[in-house]
């Protein structure tokens, strides 16, 4: 079931039933989410023989829809204190309940056996977009640590701006190659190209910019973050001629850029959480912001 908020030129559509994803932010009915026209149309509902199910097995298993969804970071596949997804039959993908308030939606997942995590995301208007409000609590009978991490999927073939306290970026994943970057000052940019890749920026001020839609989030910097310490990760991909064995059989399904926001690593008690806030804010002139104005 697609529940939908609206206000003014904005309208965003969830799927709580998928995952708890933000499936569709329109402006002024512009699509800006990369999402996979293949499975869902334009309404959000499944095509002809489609079915929400949870998904599990290798990333090249990963059925996925697009649009922003919240992940447990760090991700890895050597013991049970990393996350081995994308695909999850719980957190990325299982059924999410959802409760509506005014301007607002929250989605909460069900808790997850194997991190020991239950997530709660609320989708809220906002005078200039909208906000996400991510928490994760802990349900297992012992302390776990995790970093929220969430992931924003965007239509590729456009440049990213990020904001930098330091000129600190890192090479994280090279599927097809380390993506092309620059930096300009304060200013991170990565052009559009033809690569499966990730950079994590351990320098980040706390906004990034691709096209219209600007993240910002606030930085510990006192915390510790995955991915050699970066609350911010930026993945490119595009289209292969076969799946990446490397990368578990990944077969990329379009040209995606993801924005990636990550909270520091969290010691958890039983019962406790932690959170993460991410304004996103739609400009009209598609201009970038100074630091001072994300």
């Amino acid at each position: 079931m697609v529940t939908w908020l609206e206000r003014g030129d904005l309208r965003l559509g969830l799927v709580p039933e998928l995952g708890g994803r933000l499936l569709s932010v329109r402006h002024r009915g512009v699509e800006l989410l990369w999402r996979n026209a293949d499975l869902l149309d334009d309404a959000l509902n499944l095509r002809a023989g489609g079915v929400f199910r949870p998904n599990s097995g290798r990333m090249g298993d990963w059925v996925n829809y697009g649009g922003d969804k919240t992940w447990p970071a760090p991700q890895g596949w050597s013991g049970p204190d990393e996350w081995p997804g994308p695909p999850d039959p719980v957190l990325d993908s299982g059924p999410y309940l959802a409760y509506t308030g005014d301007d607002l939606v929250t989605m909460v997942s069900r808790a997850d056996p194997r991190t020991g995590l239950k997530f709660s995301r609320t989708v809220a208007l906002t005078d200039d977009g909208y906000e996400l409000r991510l928490s994760a609590s802990n349900t297992a009978d012992r302390p776990i640590r995790w970093a929220l991490w969430n992931v924003t999927q965007l239509p590729g073939g456009g440049s990213i701006t990020a904001g930098l306290s330091r000129p600190d970026v890192v090479a994280l994943v090279a599927g097809t190659g380390t993506p092309e970057y620059t930096v300009d000052g304060d200013r991170l940019v990565v052009p559009a190209q033809d690569v499966v890749g990730k950079l994590g920026v351990p320098g980040t001020a706390g906004w990034v910019t691709y096209g219209p839609l600007t993240l910002s989030f606030d930085v510990d910097p006192a915390g510790e973050y995955p991915d050699e310490g970066s609350p911010l990760e930026i993945w490119l991909e595009h289209p292969l001629p076969e799946p990446l064995a490397a990368l578990g059989d990944l077969d990329p399904p379009a040209r995606i850029v993801e924005l990636e926001v990550l909270g520091p690593l969290t010691t958890l008690e039983p019962g406790e959480k932690t959170g993460l806030l991410i304004r996103a804010a739609i400009r009209e002139d598609g201009v970038c912001p100074s630091p001072s104005e994300a």
